[in-house]
């Protein structure tokens, strides 16, 4: 048994809540900027500044607006959007009346809502379009509690603030300061990757403790002064939760988009740093080598990714030797400078989590300027347990401990967490919560190691280990890295739990097949289920395959595997929000594939 502490930077006393910060803020320096609020067209994005002050009087008026309305301290609040300024607002409007806010993905069904609702008990519902407030409407009536739906696009939060006129100051200052640290702040769902999604109890003093701990133990180095970030992941999603929080905390400049918007967002709001999910940067990699292979520059990209490669594992080596830093000159002016450009040309790091990144990728990166810091965490430890650091960087791993976190790998290699980040419970699931925190760790359901220095590295999930017919364990998700890095796939989903021999479903990625079929030949009309049998096809994803079993043993190796006619979609239910595979539905849905490939 290992185990590793970093101890806490910043103590959180008892009495503080997350409205603390800004309000703080606004009384000090309200002249201050905190956001820019995107205005303008889609494609020519202007930014609008909000200080410390116009934010905590907006703030003021919605809270207002809801103590109007009845929403009593501890009540139930939730939040249906895709990621906005107005996201923000209502999260620390609902958190200054003293309530209770309950994200839920845009992109949820009809039954998730149903579920969500029901299961908080929440009493009123923010809502962004009039399709979402539709999704309510369908559930209402199983949901009897529910007494309130706003309409962000209705325009019922200005309507909401009106009401709040007759609230007073001294009355919504008594409302804020009731809630403290103990206190839940907020409901996050989890993704549902293991059966129904489960309510995560997260304090006022998880998200505090853990974003003044990361912000000054862990990352800073990067929330320095100046700093500025564009949030574009779901705040329906933890991890852009804390990074929210954090942002209003620091007194860093924060920026809403979404991913359809994100590149005219990058280059009008010129970020300092990000934050994504490893697929993200898959897909930018990829990208931009299928770019350089149709415009004839395949080659020169080839050897511009390797030579960023090589440098990077350079710098952990003593340093590049001289002929390689002339190398990685040109390209940087040939390449690298255009992909530091195309994320706004301002961005010195990248914080990634959600999923394992690899090596490659975060060698790439950093070869080409952005220093990817992997970290680790989970919706209970309200999002980060470890992180990398600039100072402290080891690409392969999740890094260190956060401050005010410990990391014990327990004897059948389970990762345990303890410490200012972990959940007070779930909600409504004692069953649930004493399996859980037994013995005040909380059990991860991840498989991991720590080195000497206190590093952590995942291997994979203690569920997720797959048991061939012949006793191998086999852990899917390393070759199911190793697939992704052909820009041809888009995912890949290894089986064989009780078979003779491992296999794999495999995705084609349709971004990636246009230029390709151009490159090779191919009829611009051919479909996705017609490349999946073609030749050529089939022999990149032969290699890719080949590759992938370079780094397992032989009874681990992918043996056969399956091209799927559709990629997994989070509309099918095959992939969370935040880009995860839920394995358990894939294997369901495709159980007839996978017995094809074992008759």
């Amino acid at each position: 048994m290992r185990e590793f502490s970093v101890p806490a930077m910043v103590e959180v006393p008892g009495s503080t809540n997350l409205t603390d910060a800004p309000f703080t803020r606004a009384a000090e320096e309200p002249g201050r900027v905190v956001l820019r609020r995107k205005s303008g067209t889609a494609e020519r994005p202007a930014w609008s500044a909000v200080t410390a002050g116009e934010f905590a009087a907006e703030v003021s008026r919605v809270a207002k607006g809801l103590m109007a309305a009845g929403i009593e301290a501890g009540d139930r609040v939730a939040l249906m959007s895709r990621t906005r300024y107005e996201w923000t607002v209502l999260d620390y409007a609902i958190w200054t009346a003293g309530a209770v806010a309950v994200p839920i993905y845009e992109t949820s069904s009809a039954e998730q809502v149903q579920w969500i609702v029901g299961d908080s008990g929440a009493k009123g519902v923010f809502a962004e379009t009039s399709a979402h407030l539709d999704t309510i409407e369908q559930v209402r009536a199983e949901v009897p509690g529910l007494a309130h739906v706003w309409g962000i696009d209705a325009g019922d939060v200005a309507a909401l603030a009106g009401r709040g006129a007759e609230v007073s100051d001294a009355d919504l200052d008594a409302r804020r300061r009731v809630r403290a640290s103990d206190d839940v702040a907020t409901l996050v769902y989890t993704s549902g990757t293991t059966g129904r999604p489960k309510g995560c109890e997260i304090t006022h003093g998880n998200l505090v403790a853990t974003s003044r701990n990361a912000i000054q133990g862990a990352i800073a180095e990067v929330a320095v002064d100046g700093s500025a970030t564009l949030l574009f992941l779901p705040l329906a999603h933890v991890f852009a939760r804390l990074i929210e929080v954090a942002c209003i905390e620091a007194g860093i400049v924060l920026g809403h988009s979404d991913i359809p918007s994100l590149l005219p967002d990058l280059a009008s709001y010129q970020p300092t740093f990000l934050l994504a999910v490893p697929r993200v940067f898959e897909k930018v990699y990829n990208g931009a080598e299928q770019k350089a292979i149709a415009g004839g520059k395949g080659k020169i990209f080839a050897k511009a990714a390797e030579t960023a490669i090589a440098y990077s594992r350079a710098l952990d080596a003593g340093g590049p030797a001289l002929k390689l830093k002339l190398q990685h000159k040109v390209f940087d002016v040939l390449v690298y400078g255009k992909l530091r450009q195309a994320v706004g040309g301002r961005v010195q790091y990248a914080v990634s989590g959600g999923a394992a990144l690899g090596e490659r990728l975060g060698h790439f990166f950093r070869g080409v300027g952005i220093i990817i810091l992997e970290g680790y965490g989970l919706t209970e430890t309200t999002a980060p347990a470890a992180v990398n650091r600039p100072s402290a960087l080891r690409i392969g791993t999740v890094g260190q401990p956060i401050p005010g976190v410990t990391v014990r790998i327990a004897e059948d290699g389970e990762v345990l967490i303890k410490g200012v980040n972990i959940l007070k419970g779930y909600w409504n699931n004692e069953a649930a919560t004493a399996e859980a925190l037994a013995d005040g760790w909380f059990r991860t359901g991840d498989l991991g190691a720590l080195d000497a220095d206190g590093y952590l590295k995942i291997t994979g999930r203690k569920k997720e280990i797959l048991v061939t017919a012949g006793g191998k364990n086999v852990a899917p998700a390393p070759l199911e890295d190793r697939l992704r890095a052909c820009p041809l796939i888009s995912q890949a989903l290894v089986v064989g739990d009780g078979r003779k021999f491992i296999s794999a479903l495999i995705t084609l990625d349709e971004e990636a097949l246009a230029p390709w079929k151009e490159q090779h030949g191919k009829p611009a009309a051919m479909t996705v289920d017609e490349l999946r049998r073609d030749a050529d096809v089939i022999a990149e994803i032969d290699a890719a395959v080949a590759d992938a079993n370079k780094s397992v043993s032989h009874a681990e190796a992918i043996k056969k595997y399956e091209i799927l006619g559709v990629d997994f979609s989070e509309e099918a239910g095959h992939m969370t929000p935040s880009l995860k595979v839920r394995r358990h539905v894939v294997i369901k849905d495709f159980a007839d594939e996978i017995d094809a490939l074992y008759s």
